[in-house]
């Protein structure tokens, strides 16, 4: 099972440490494996996340996300965006970037670093979007944090409130923005808030009308079934690739912390960003978000906690080290939680077998 899920991480892995060997030697292995490191523990919660999507999703798209999917994920959203975030803010041609990524990696990380407001004004306000559409959902059965929880689920009867609180996240950013900035973080912030209610609201829609027409469908499934499959699957992917893409931007900036090479930068997130997504398969196929049931709660807690961090890092900078752990603490707490109420339920379980058999004698 392991070599099955991880197999292929574990060849790249190995892959990229012998390309960097061969490139700049030991150092810059050990670099590319921190990078590595460093996308993982940022990116943990996320394919919790994805994983929850990815149940509903067809074989077939499933394996697209590993596949294609991975492609995007390292050249799309950890290469090819960040170019073209710097291409759009420093008004230079897309060209030009990439021969600043190649052969000025200095600048190009400084020009990086000076859209960072609007990136995670995108981003932030994105995540922040999951983390109060989960909390605030009033039909939501499992508590984890049970107080909190029910509070937020009381106030979350409130029609759209989540949007609310996110235009006022918006807010908030603008005015810890620099006033130079302060109309591209609202507009910024504003595009990561109709990113998602449009992917999320599609993403539902074509869910709908696929099950729906599974109600009605008694025999063999027609073309109209294939292609309400194919839509829900279309939207279903594209949430998560701006979802692993508001994901990555934190790592991307903190990537010029440790390392101001481009190439080295993309081997080490590459290979993180492959093992989430192996890890992501590997909790779909285990079935482990049905086992340990808080696991999904910690996911969305650390968003939370990280779309908080991207809203005040507009103005603060704080640490990829903070934000990472944080995110490490939600989940492992969560998977404490986990099994503990695992074994919980077996010992209710025992002793519910222990009443009926001795009834029974």
């Amino acid at each position: 099972m392991l070599i099955r899920n991880f197999g292929w991480a574990m060849v790249l892995t190995v892959a990229a440490v012998v390309v960097a060997i061969a490139t700049g030697g030991v150092s810059t292995a050990l670099i590319v494996l921190l990078l590595g490191v460093l996308e993982i523990s940022l990116s943990f919660d996320n394919a919790v996340v994805n994983a929850k999507v990815l149940e509903r999703m067809h074989p077939v798209w499933q394996r697209l996300f590993l596949t294609v999917g991975i492609l995007i994920a390292v050249f799309g959203m950890r290469l090819v965006l960040p170019i073209l975030i710097v291409s759009i803010t420093a008004g230079l041609g897309f060209g030009e970037v990439i021969d600043l990524a190649l052969n000025d990696s200095v600048r190009y990380g400084r020009e990086l670093a000076a859209s960072e407001a609007l990136i995670y004004a995108f981003g932030g306000t994105f995540l922040l979007m999951i983390f109060l559409d989960f909390v605030l959902d009033p039909e939501r059965e499992i508590l984890w944090l049970t107080p909190v929880e029910k509070a937020l689920q009381k106030i979350g009867k409130l029609d759209q409130l989540s949007v609310l609180l996110a235009l006022g996240g918006i807010y908030l950013m603008s005015r810890l923005a620099p006033e130079e900035e302060v109309t591209k973080v609202l507009l910024a912030g504003i595009a990561g808030l109709v990113t998602y209610l449009a992917v999320n609201g599609l993403d539902a829609l074509f869910e709908e009308s696929m099950e729906n027409r599974e109600g009605k469908d008694t025999g063999p499934v027609g073309g109209k079934m294939t292609m309400a499959v194919f839509k829900a699957g279309v939207f279903s992917f594209l949430y998560l690739e701006v979802l692993d893409a508001s994901f990555s931007f934190d790592g991307v900036i903190g990537a010029f912390a440790i390392s101001d090479k481009i190439l080295v930068i993309a081997l080490g997130l590459g290979i993180g960003a492959f093992w989430i997504r192996s890890l992501t398969i590997y909790l779909v196929r285990a079935g482990t978000l049905s086992e340990y049931v808080y696991l999904e709660h910690g996911a969305h807690w650390a968003i939370g906690v990280l779309a908080g961090i991207m809203l005040f890092s507009v103005k603060y900078h704080i640490s990829e080290v903070v934000t990472g752990l944080t995110g490490v603490a939600f989940i492992l707490l969560s998977l404490f939680s986990s099994v503990r109420e695992r074994k919980r339920r077996d010992v209710d379980v025992q002793d519910s077998e222990q009443v009926l058999g001795a009834s029974q004698r």
